[in-house]
């Protein structure tokens, strides 16, 4: 059984409202709604085990998945939520050893779970001009042991160098408000019938881009809207939530090819 030991990471779990993503260190205090929680009497407890606040109310000691540390990072952008990355997951056969290009780091929502996935022996490598935006992104990654699998470069693939441009991406992503500008870029970086995502917020995104897809030849588009909706399950009432995420953003998906 696994243990927490100072300097790990834990979600303090009262229900699916309250939830707090909190790194262990001895003499420290965390102060909730349900009461307060030292840290000194979750060391050494493990995984999945509750302890009661000084409020008397039970807290449960989760560790830390890639989702939670998503749901809980510091947004500078909007950031791709775990409906979507599902989509993106099964639809491009990611999987661990491949290599991907993120266009556009945003948050490092997207980031974190492409390098989840690739590693331990594949890599991520995302483009963003905005250095602000790579700060929290890395800020975001620091919290999981993930930054070997990443490499943050400030690049502007609209005005870019040859050396700038990796090649042979299994996967690349593009988050950006004109994703069409950096078609043809992506294309050269990518290799032969691998995949392209672009996250897209509006319809007029998504036509545009498809058009440009199809004209830089790529196949297999698909266009896409995932929207889930959670159940309360509670013996004699179980209906559908009233709280939940739709629309978050539409995802296109092609595949490049050669037409000649």
């Amino acid at each position: 059984m696994e243990k927490i030991k100072s300097n790990s990471y834990i979600l303090f779990y009262f229900n699916k409202k309250m939830k707090w993503l909190t790194k262990i260190l001895d003499g420290n205090e965390l102060h909730t709604h349900v009461g307060v929680i030292n840290h000194h009497d979750v060391i050494g407890k493990i995984y999945g085990s509750r302890i009661t606040t000084n409020k008397n109310k039970y807290v449960y000691l989760l560790k830390p998945t890639i989702y939670d540390f998503i749901m809980k990072i510091q947004h500078g952008t909007q950031i791709v939520y775990p409906k979507d990355l599902g989509y993106i997951l099964s639809r491009t056969g990611l999987e661990s050893g491949h290599k991907v290009i993120e266009i556009g780091t945003g948050s490092g929502a997207l980031t974190m779970f492409l390098a989840s996935v690739v590693k331990p022996n594949g890599h991520v490598y995302t483009f963003d001009i905005n250095q602000q935006f790579i700060d929290i992104a890395k800020k975001n990654v620091s919290r999981t042991d993930l930054d070997k699998y990443i490499t943050f470069k400030k690049i502007n693939l609209k005005n870019y160098t040859k050396s700038q441009l990796i090649k042979n991406a299994d996967l690349i992503t593009i988050d950006l408000g004109d994703p069409w500008t950096v078609i043809t870029q992506a294309r050269k970086m990518l290799k032969d019938s691998g995949s392209i995502v672009s996250i897209c917020p509006t319809i007029n995104q998504v036509e545009k881009f498809s058009l440009s897809l199809i004209e830089n030849e790529f196949t297999d588009i698909e266009c896409a809207e995932n929207i889930i909706r959670t159940i309360d399950a509670r013996e004699g009432k179980t209906r559908h939530s009233f709280y939940g995420i739709g629309h978050t953003t539409y995802l296109v998906y092609a595949r490049k090819a050669h037409f000649t």
